[in-house]
């Protein structure tokens, strides 16, 4: 984990994607000091703060969450005397959604799914035993201005998208965006509620702001370039889903013909099951909400894997 300073009293807080749950966060030090977003778990929080606290005599005024993911709210506990800044939708999302025992309860469950040890082996690390969930207090609806010493910083609404209260946190005249989970930067996403078209429309949003500097909710620094690249994925999902979807094959058929290409190389590419399953709900023409059955289709990653590795062994077993 490393604490970057981007921009003169602009920080990011960096962390490589490991899989389920590793992500990162920033830091505005500035108008008392801005927190985007905090981590799984209290622990990893605790130690980001601290990393904080090294570049600041005070404790932070603001946290924003970009959206209600357990990976970029579970630590807000830490910041509860601090304003918590969130969409609405975020902080219904996080009373209602998964708990933080629910989800610890799942390492304790005998005789697993091949999809549960996945992602088990992915947050051992993290313990969940202190999380209390604490949403924002602040809620945005389209966009919140603020003035942190005299500079802008704007939290802009871009939802449903990744989830239904997406929100990314704009410093226009640094020329740095903390893009939250709408960008995923050489890891493969995930979408829980929304659309492809509201997806792609956030990315185009974001490149006309014409950041300097994007800093992910997953995987390294990036640019505009990065916006698009990412942009060109979920698009090219969309179209080799829909034209297996039109020549009758299933999810699983779907997910094994399509070529990854240059994204196969994104840690976890299986989780393409995750964006087939979206773009067969849409062409069912089900609800940009309809709840995905998460255990399911991370069975169905795993499944996938295990394809990919067969047919590759396969293949250089005929070589040889």
């Amino acid at each position: 984990m490393e604490l970057r300073e981007v921009e003169r009293d602009v920080y990011a807080w960096l962390v490589p994607d490991r899989g389920w749950g590793w992500s990162n966060s920033g830091f505005v030090n500035r108008g008392g000091g801005l927190v985007v977003d905090t981590l799984f778990d209290v622990g990893h929080t605790r130690v980001m703060l601290e990393a904080y606290a090294s570049v600041s005599s005070e404790s932070p005024r603001r946290l924003v969450n970009t959206h209600d993911n357990g990976d970029h709210c579970w630590g807000n506990q830490l910041l509860r005397d601090a304003e918590i800044i969130g969409h609405r939708l975020c902080a219904e999302a996080m009373q209602k959604g998964l708990s933080p025992q629910a989800l610890a309860a799942m390492s304790g469950v005998p005789d697993p799914s091949p999809g549960a040890r996945w992602f088990a082996a992915d947050v051992e690390e993290f313990d969940f035993a202190e999380v209390e969930i604490t949403p924002p207090t602040t809620l945005v609806d389209e966009r919140l201005d603020l003035d942190l010493d005299g500079r802008p910083c704007a939290v802009v609404y871009m939802g449903p998208a990744h989830t239904a209260g997406d929100v990314v946190v704009h410093l226009p005249e640094d020329g740095v965006l903390f893009a939250g989970d709408l960008l995923f930067r050489l890891c493969t996403p995930i979408g829980w509620d929304g659309t492809f078209a509201g997806w792609t429309g956030a990315l185009d949003r974001m490149i006309a702001l014409e950041p300097a500097l994007v800093v992910p909710g997953h995987g390294p620094l990036s640019d505009v370039a990065g916006l698009r690249e990412f942009k060109a994925y979920l698009e090219y999902v969309r179209a080799e889903s829909t034209r297996f979807f039109e020549q009758g094959l299933s999810e699983v058929e779907c997910a094994r013909r399509i070529d990854l290409g240059p994204y196969a190389d994104w840690t976890q590419p299986e989780r393409l099951v995750f964006n087939v399953a979206r773009a067969y709900r849409e062409l069912r023409s089900g609800a940009w909400n309809e709840p995905a059955n998460a255990m399911g289709l991370m069975d169905r990653a795993v499944e996938l894997r295990a394809y990919w590795d067969g047919k590759s062994g396969d293949e250089e077993r005929g070589r040889s």
